[in-house]
């Protein structure tokens, strides 16, 4: 499968620009008074690198409309996180006091689409730069690199305790929780595959949709 090199059609452009503009706007206000600056920083760090790349990438290597309105989501998630720490996002509170949690489940929210949206970017680019779109190894590969990737975030997070220690805590949002690492991974997992088993067909579709513009371009 050849990587697409082609000048996207305006109304294709359109919801990609919206949603980069949405997410500048959601990184400017967020980082306005953060509760933490660190925090905010290491949170967030994956957005202030991620759009620049997508960006420059654009004409070169262009998106389809669903991961770009995914990775807006996940960024604006991010954000929040960052901007509260995740384990005193008011919604979280919220939501834990609603249904008598015992804590904060933003964090594990969290988790869940960092397993649910880089599902799509890891199917994608395998969809498009591999042999591997429509065969049958392309669902489990996709949902064992959002783990893998998991797994080093985690190793990451183990890194910043030690480096940091009690300064750390609210990057690592553990809650107290002794198993808050194999939860974060479980979590993740779940989000893989759930987005593998629900978004493949329309992904598909969208994938078609972006090969034939670039036939018509050519």
């Amino acid at each position: 499968m050849t990587v697409l090199a082609h000048p996207a059609p305006p109304a294709r452009r359109l919801l990609p620009a919206l949603s980069a503009a949405l997410v500048v706007v959601a990184l400017a206000v967020s980082a306005w008074g953060p509760k933490d600056r660190t925090t905010w920083f290491l949170e967030t760090v994956w957005v202030l690198v991620g759009l620049p790349l997508v960006v420059l990438a654009r004409r070169r290597f262009p998106l389809t409309n669903l991961l770009c309105v995914l990775l807006a989501a996940h960024a604006l998630v991010l954000m929040v996180g960052g901007h509260w720490t995740y384990a005193e996002v008011p919604a979280g509170d919220w939501v834990r006091d609603a249904f008598g949690l015992d804590r904060n489940p933003y964090d594990r929210f969290g988790h869940l689409m960092q397993g649910f949206v880089p599902a799509v970017l890891v199917r994608e680019l395998l969809s498009r730069t591999s042999p591997l779109r429509g065969g049958r190894w392309l669902a489990p590969l996709t949902v064992c690199t959002c783990l893998a990737f998991s797994a080093v975030f985690e190793m990451l997070e183990w890194l910043a305790a030690v480096v940091g220690g009690q300064a750390a805590d609210a990057f690592l949002a553990t809650q107290g929780d002794v198993w808050d690492t194999q939860w974060d991974m479980f979590c993740a997992l779940i989000g893989a595959t759930v987005s593998v088993l629900v978004l493949s067909r329309v992904h598909d579709r969208q994938l078609a949709a972006l090969e034939e513009a670039g036939r018509r371009a050519v």
